[in-house]
């Protein structure tokens, strides 16, 4: 089986597993309750989800602004597809595996946002653009070359954004004329097309207060305003200016980007919460809609107990921790691999022996990619499950 026969097989109703067993992923558990999903499972609740969706286009369309939302944060193919459906431009992905997994679902206008300088990945990605729109984000003049040789093998002309470092000082070239001189490179080359400008700000999306996050990142933005300004004045095409985040779409949005790479707006998690909206200290513009359900599988000790999800079920490369959906008053610590322990403030109850609770997710990203799947529910069953795509790179 090739790579993309095995996507679209894994993207159905099945998942072929290492032993060659075939584990059904709606079969199963469609209609089933939740407290009959084994665990740690990861949950996405349908209503909020949908809501999520619904909030963010129609913000779009208000704003008169683009969004092509990052798929890193779901990996999922049927989410992409809802995204599309919503009014979306198409997704971000930031692997080359992402981007051939939703392509060989159907989604196209996808725009790899990660910086790719390995010939065998460029092949990959100039092979995609023969089955609709692809684009990629480039920093540096040797991905200029990389693609450009690409898309003369496959026989494609690939379109690129020049890809801007506002600020993080992580991917990108510097703006002004360091981009100019990028962006001349792109548009002399003879299989790419030049677009316009990617100017994402990881800065300041998660800035704490809503007024300071806005000066931060109309500050980022700035660079990139220019830089489109003198791309024009030297008739580069500027089409397109892709930037923004979750903590910044209602600012970014009115700023000058044409789309925005919104991602965690369809789960949100506990690190995004804590930022603060224009409403108040909760960011609660999107409704938290994944969670990991958890069993309680050890109360011997009278000040705590452990369920059964670890550094292996939920995210903790932030410093933001899981927090009980259903049990107030309860801290979540990691325990190991498979295990995290729950103490209880006063006049709080600590859960029982076998209990079932759902922890809203720290970070929502890492926390998907520890899964297969999806558990899509709709008043407490299973409506349908999805699977996870492209977790690693793997066998192509």
């Amino acid at each position: 089986m090739n790579r993309r026969s095995f996507l679209a097989a894994t993207a159905g109703s099945a998942v072929v597993g290492a032993a060659g067993l075939r584990v059904q992923a709606g079969e199963d558990y469609r209609g089933r309750a939740r407290d009959e999903l084994p665990t740690p499972a990861l949950l996405v609740d349908l209503d909020r989800l949908e809501s999520n969706l619904r909030v963010m286009a129609d913000h779009c369309r208000r704003a008169g602004c683009g969004f092509r939302p990052h798929a890193k944060t779901h990996k999922c193919p049927e989410i992409a597809r809802r995204q599309v459906a919503a009014g979306a431009l198409g997704v971000c992905v930031a692997t080359v595996p992402e981007a051939e997994a939703l392509v060989a679902a159907g989604i196209r206008g996808v725009l790899l946002t990660s910086p790719v300088v390995d010939r065998g990945k460029c092949a990959r990605l100039a092979a995609l653009a023969r089955h609709g729109e692809v684009l990629a984000a480039v920093g540096a003049p040797r991905q200029v070359e990389l693609l450009d040789e690409a898309a003369r093998d496959a026989g494609v002309t690939l379109d690129v954004l020049v890809d801007l470092d506002v600020g993080d000082r992580r991917t990108g070239t510097l703006p002004g004329e360091p981009a100019l001189e990028l962006g001349r490179l792109v548009a002399r080359s003879r299989h790419l097309h030049l677009r316009g400008l990617q100017a994402y700000a990881g800065l300041a999306s998660h800035v704490v207060g809503f007024e300071r996050r806005r000066e931060v990142s109309r500050q980022a933005l700035q660079h990139a305003l220019d830089t489109r300004d003198l791309f024009a004045r030297h008739r580069l095409e500027v089409a397109i200016l892709s930037g923004g985040s979750t903590g910044t779409y209602n600012i970014d949005s009115a700023g000058g980007v044409t789309e925005l790479q919104v991602g965690s707006y369809v789960f949100m998690d506990v690190d995004y919460r804590r930022i603060g909206g224009q409403r108040g200290a909760v960011y609660d513009d999107f409704a938290p809609s994944l969670t990991v359900l958890t069993t309680v599988v050890s109360a011997t000790h009278p000040d705590r107990v452990t369920v059964d999800a670890g550094t292996k079920a939920l995210d903790t490369t932030v410093s933001s921790r899981a927090e009980s959906r259903d049990v107030p008053g309860l801290s979540y610590r990691p325990a190991g691999d498979e295990f995290g322990t729950l103490t209880a403030a006063a006049g709080a109850r600590l859960p029982q022996l076998g209990e079932r609770l759902e922890f809203l997710v720290p970070h929502c990203d890492p926390t998907t990619n520890l899964h297969d799947r999806f558990y899509a529910m709709r008043r407490g069953r299973v409506e349908a499950v999805w699977p996870i795509v492209a977790r690693r790179e793997g066998v192509r």
